[in-house]
């Protein structure tokens, strides 16, 4: 099978999308597949012809253009088969607060949240609460504020990656993730990291 690896783009998760693209691009040469690697920064649509040729696109994006839906449609547009979600999914999911109002009127349990743009928007929650753009994954612009004095310089670090920043209450307690493929709900998986902070 021939496999193209979408990997690197514009966003700040640039770094773990590349380790994620080599990485998945090992295992598939291992397999045995032919492999070809994909790196851009800004310019996705000069590799239209590498991406029609291959039998699936890996999309090994992270945050904007990889997961916001962007690069999902323009795929869908030019009919390349892919992994992971569709456009619309993706640009769901990519938003915290939609993506909490769904999960929320499916009666899943999700901690009370606000948006916010700005360091003179009141929050009405108590500390500890969590801060981050409401637009990014990997911790970017991510804080935990434990003690309110600390509030301003959270908000000031979320803003720099977002307009709107999500506010949540913190609630301690172990990392869980689960992976769907296809239908197929794959094992639950708890994550453990070296760092305090993981998203």
């Amino acid at each position: 099978m021939k496999i193209a690896i979408l990997m690197g783009g514009p966003s700040t998760e640039r770094d773990v999308s590349l380790r994620t693209g080599q990485a998945v691009a090992l295992a598939c040469r291992e397999l045995g597949h032919d492999t070809v690697e994909l790196s851009f920064r800004n310019n996705y649509q000069k590799f239209l012809q590498e991406l029609r040729l291959a039998d699936i696109v890996f999309n090994g994006l992270h945050g904007t253009v990889g997961e916001d839906g962007i690069i999902q449609a323009w795929m869908d547009k030019n009919n390349i088969l892919y992994t992971g979600s569709g456009a619309l999914s993706s640009a769901l999911c990519m938003n915290k607060d939609k993506s909490k109002n769904v999960a929320r009127n499916l009666g899943l349990l999700t901690p009370d949240w606000e948006i916010i743009h700005g360091i003179d928007d009141v929050i009405s929650f108590h500390t500890p609460l969590v801060i981050k753009p409401n637009n990014q994954g990997s911790t970017v612009g991510l804080s935990i504020v434990r003690n309110i004095g600390d509030k301003a310089a959270a908000i000031d670090e979320a803003m720099k990656y977002s307009d709107n920043i999500i506010v949540e209450k913190y609630i301690p307690g172990r990392e869980i993730t689960l992976a769907i493929l296809g239908e197929k709900v794959l094992p639950i998986v708890e994550i453990r990291s070296s760092h305090e902070l993981y998203d």
